[in-house]
């Protein structure tokens, strides 16, 4: 059995570190940012209870590891979350039951798959923090992951602001067309919430804009040569439309490690992709 991951991953720059939850505060200050960012900041419907709480909050909480970006030197005086993914490893959704995809996507497909995988969900990092630094961070958080427990395969709903379709058609056709996953490995939106991504014919599709209409984390995925799954589902209570995105994970490690002196975990001075 791989040895627990420590919380402390080592990971810093500048003022902020990247580290695992490490007990029921930090992720309470997780569910809070998560909150703000979905629910008040993008409007998404709350139920009662977390209205109450001021969290975002769920039964996959209590089983999943969350990945947390603190500012040390934060303006209220004290360390404060100002990003957060959360990780949901085969093994804890097989004790769990299942995993948060499978509520939008038939993932069979993925779980074929020999070894262990990994989903990403419930990614969000505060309005001021937005930029390469703290995605950076957050991306080695999940390289340093995916080489400690040995992970073949990661993938996760990803969203598209808002719940119109037709608004929509270009960015779901584009990547319909361009980076739709291999038959073996290609989930489907279940049949109940199922909505067609071939909505523009591919010689007649906009290729510039679309690119530029899609979301920063959609475009960070393709550029680590991700996937999508057939098919999308409208979340109304996140006011969003949901994509089921595939990533290979040697395609992390590999980039990431690239970043790293000899295993220090500090980074090369050198650039990279917004968002990835």
């Amino acid at each position: 059995m791989t040895a627990i991951l420590n919380p402390d991953l080592g990971l810093r720059s500048g003022n902020l570190r990247v580290c695992l939850a490490d007990g029921a505060d930090d992720i309470e200050a997780a569910q809070r940012l998560r909150y703000h960012v979905f629910y008040e900041e993008r409007h998404a419907k709350p139920s009662p209870e977390m209205a109450a709480a001021k969290r975002d909050l769920d039964a996959f909480d209590d089983v999943c590891d969350h990945l947390l970006v603190i500012d040390d030197a934060h303006p209220s005086g004290r360390p404060t979350v100002v990003g957060t993914y959360r990780l949901l490893r085969r093994s804890a959704a097989d004790v769990h039951g299942r995993f948060y995809t499978a509520d939008e996507f038939d993932i069979s497909p993925l779980l074929s798959v020999d070894g262990e995988v990994l989903e990403l969900g419930r990614s969000c990092v505060a309005a001021e923090y937005r930029n390469r630094a703290t995605m950076q961070l957050l991306w080695r958080g999940i390289a340093l992951y995916l080489e400690h427990y040995d992970i073949q395969l990661m993938f996760g709903c990803a969203s598209l602001d808002g719940t119109d379709i037709d608004t929509l058609k270009t960015q779901l056709a584009y990547l319909y067309h361009h980076h739709l996953a291999p038959e073996a490995l290609r989930p489907v939106a279940v049949p109940e919430r199922y909505v067609s991504m071939d909505l523009v014919a591919k010689d007649d599709l906009p290729v510039a804009r679309a690119l530029a209409q899609l979301p920063p984390l959609v475009k960070g995925y393709l550029r680590l040569g991700g996937f999508v799954g057939d098919g999308a589902v409208v979340d109304k209570q996140f006011n969003t439309t949901d994509i089921c995105m595939i990533v290979k994970s040697d395609l992390i490690t590999g980039r990431y490690r690239d970043r790293y002196e000899g295993g220090s975990g500090r980074a090369r001075p050198k650039g990279g992709d917004e968002g990835v």
